[in-house]
């Protein structure tokens, strides 16, 4: 029998059961206020919002800045879709004023640069614009008729800034209008409204503080004088006398006189049109191509057209502005009263703002 260990505990001495069951662990739990969650969680999304437009904005201005065609999308036409030669459409169509004259003129700098577009389809149908931007457009297609072919097709209405930007084409460019083509327009109007009558009769009464005679010139609340008139038919008489050079020195059918006679500011038919030596063939626009195809000597070409697609910030924000914007909604209601030397066929209608 082995002996016991010296160092072994005694046994506790057996007690009577506890009748009171051992109390569970209690578990502590803190959470935040419902409010400071919610403004959290609000604070958090503001925050990503932010974040999120301001790299878009830094992102736009950054491919806006270091690519200077970055709105500017070439589109397959018609052609060999292969092919490495081009044919490239620009398309005027609309009221010319700024910012559309600058995509037409952001187009036509692209085409001139572009060494693969060999001849140039220039599609007209609109009832012209400002003098300036007219004159803007046509400068540059001058440039570019000077390098390559350019063929003229004009659509619905090619009115005064229309035709003025057509003789860009050249002494040599051919101009078609299609058989229902108006055209024509020649001359320049300045649009003016003069409600002195219904300002009398309701009592209204402008008293604008100037620092010159003329500086309220043309205000539709006050009537013309005399000398308002020879400051404003000097101004028209200069602008109109660009418009005759112009088609002279691009229509050879034509001499300045002819052009005077015909500039009495009516729209031609198309078959009035070609009677007097303002367009060369009654045709559509695939007849104008085949034209152009014809002069350049290109059996294959693709043919090509450009957008420029609107920006998503503009879409967002546009609209947003429009209807948000007090000084927005401001500027447009005087921009209606800003005097503009225009080359436009109005019916007598009043342009947009800009």
């Amino acid at each position: 029998m082995s002996a016991e260990p010296a160092n072994r505990p005694a046994a506790a001495p057996a007690g009577p059961a506890s009748s009171t069951p051992a109390a569970p662990p209690t578990i502590i739990i803190q959470q935040p206020g419902r409010f400071l969650g919610r403004a959290g969680g609000w604070l958090f999304t503001m925050l990503l919002v932010v974040s999120l437009l301001a790299n878009f904005t830094a992102y736009t201005s950054y491919q806006e800045y270091f690519a200077a065609d970055a709105t500017l999308n070439e589109r397959y036409h018609s052609g060999d879709h292969f092919a490495a030669e081009k044919l490239a459409i620009i398309r005027v169509s609309g009221v010319i004023m700024t910012p559309f004259s600058d995509r037409v003129i952001k187009t036509i700098k692209t085409v001139l640069d572009d060494k693969n577009v060999k001849g140039v389809l220039l599609a007209v149908d609109s009832p012209g614009g400002t003098v300036t931007n007219s004159d803007q457009i046509y400068h540059e297609l001058k440039k570019l008729s000077e390098t390559k072919p350019v063929v003229v097709s004009m659509g619905s209405l090619a009115a005064s800034g229309g035709y003025f930007v057509a003789m860009g084409a050249g002494p040599q460019g051919k101009i078609f209008a299609e058989p229902t083509t108006w055209t024509g327009s020649i001359g320049v109007i300045i649009p003016h409204y003069e409600v002195t009558d219904v300002a009398e009769k309701i009592g209204f009464k402008a008293a604008p503080l100037k620092t010159g005679e003329f500086k309220d010139s043309l205000s539709p609340f006050r009537e013309l004088t005399a000398r308002d008139k020879e400051v404003w038919d000097n101004i028209l008489n200069q602008s109109f006398d660009l418009f005759l050079t112009v088609i002279d020195d691009n229509r050879d059918k034509l001499d300045k006189e002819q052009v005077r006679k015909l500039a009495t500011g009516q729209i031609y038919t198309a078959k009035d049109a070609l009677e007097n030596g303002l367009v060369d063939v009654i045709g559509f626009e695939d007849d104008a191509l085949e034209e152009l195809k014809k002069i350049t000597g290109l059996s294959k070409a693709r043919v090509v057209t450009f957008q420029h697609p609107v920006a998503l910030w503009e879409s967002l924000l546009g609209s947003v502005k429009a209807s948000s914007d007090p000084a927005a909604q401001w500027k447009s209601v005087l921009e209606l009263a800003v005097p503009r030397a225009m080359y436009y066929f109005s019916g007598g209608l009043p342009l947009p703002p800009e």
